[in-house]
């Protein structure tokens, strides 16, 4: 495993701007610290909404909000193996105390690539052009905030959640090379609740039967 503490000028600069602001405004911090934590359970509860919000026949879209959550598993499980080659370490760890504020704690652990960083835009890039416009860009918004809220609350370099941006991205693009496959199981789980022109022409199937 390669370690590396070395911090470039741009981080410096952008980190210490960025986390200057916190701490001084208890509504601000309170937004960052709620998108720098709970990010991805407020993405869990979006897919719920949007999978029941979209019409019933829509199997199209359902099928891009299936393959927008495998996006964001796949940039994480990238992250693992990031993470696992080069190490390195938070900025709370490396900045002398006193120049920073943390307002979240947080373990010791490798801070490049951000995992809600490329979680989020795993999710976000998963949808881009394939999904209703509400959808992706209200998934785009979030990725942007959680982008900002990660260095905000004082636990990752500014280049931590762009590679975490770019991992989110290039997870999206693998994972719908495979789209065909998945669909399967998209079109499966839709029909559990019942969801999808197929779904509901077995209801009607089963209505004109007893009808008989």
């Amino acid at each position: 495993m390669i370690h590396s503490a070395f911090v470039n000028p741009f981080d410096t600069k952008v980190y210490h701007f960025i986390n200057g602001f916190a701490g001084k405004s208890h509504l601000l911090d309170s937004i960052m610290v709620f998108f720098a934590k709970d990010a991805l359970e407020l993405y869990a509860v979006l897919f719920v909404i949007a999978w029941f919000a979209l019409p019933k026949k829509d199997m199209q879209n359902r099928h891009a909000l299936v393959m927008a959550g495998l996006s964001g598993v796949l940039a994480l499980i990238i992250n693992v193996v990031i993470s696992h080659v080069w190490f390195r370490p938070r900025p709370f760890t490396v900045f002398q105390k006193g120049t920073f504020t943390q307002l979240v704690p947080h373990s010791a652990d490798a801070s490049f690539p951000s995992d809600h960083a490329s979680g989020s835009f795993g999710f976000a890039a998963g949808s881009w052009g394939r999904q209703r416009k509400w959808i992706s860009r209200l998934f785009t918004v979030i990725a942007v905030i959680v982008m900002i809220a990660r260095v905000f609350v004082g636990v990752h370099y500014p280049t931590d959640v762009i590679g975490g941006m770019i991992v989110g991205i290039i997870a999206s693009q693998i994972m719908w090379r495979f789209s065909r496959f998945i669909l399967p199981i998209s079109t499966y789980v839709a029909k559990l609740f019942r969801f999808g022109p197929a779904a509901k022409g077995a209801k009607h199937s089963r209505s004109s039967s007893r009808s008989m």
